[in-house]
């Protein structure tokens, strides 16, 4: 949340990250030289990708994707065969129909 509390009182969920991002703020920079932010990229991504998840996101809909092409390219691979039809009792099966009918 942007108050910097989770929904349970206690810290947020990126807490955490964003503590990350300003130890590195305060290793690397002064007021003077701000050039040594610029080694904080990655806790900075990584800060940003708890809060929106668009990494995370991305990942599913490739995986996804991939998941419905190769489920598009081959439909009927498990198709029944003709063998699993007739064991069913519906083809073939003549005499065991004869029996449940007679009895």
């Amino acid at each position: 949340m942007a108050s910097g509390y989770g929904y349970s009182g206690g810290p947020g969920r990126c807490f955490p990250f964003w503590q990350e991002v300003l130890a590195c703020y305060v290793v690397n920079s002064s007021p003077e030289d701000r050039s040594g932010a610029q080694k904080c990229g990655l806790a900075l991504e990584d800060y940003y990708e708890c809060l929106h998840h668009k990494k995370e996101a991305a990942r599913v809909r490739a995986l996804q994707g991939a998941f419905r092409k190769s489920e598009s390219a081959s439909p009927r691979d498990n198709a029944p065969t003709a063998g699993d039809i007739r064991n069913l009792g519906l083809i073939g099966k003549d005499d065991v129909s004869k029996q449940v009918l007679s009895s």
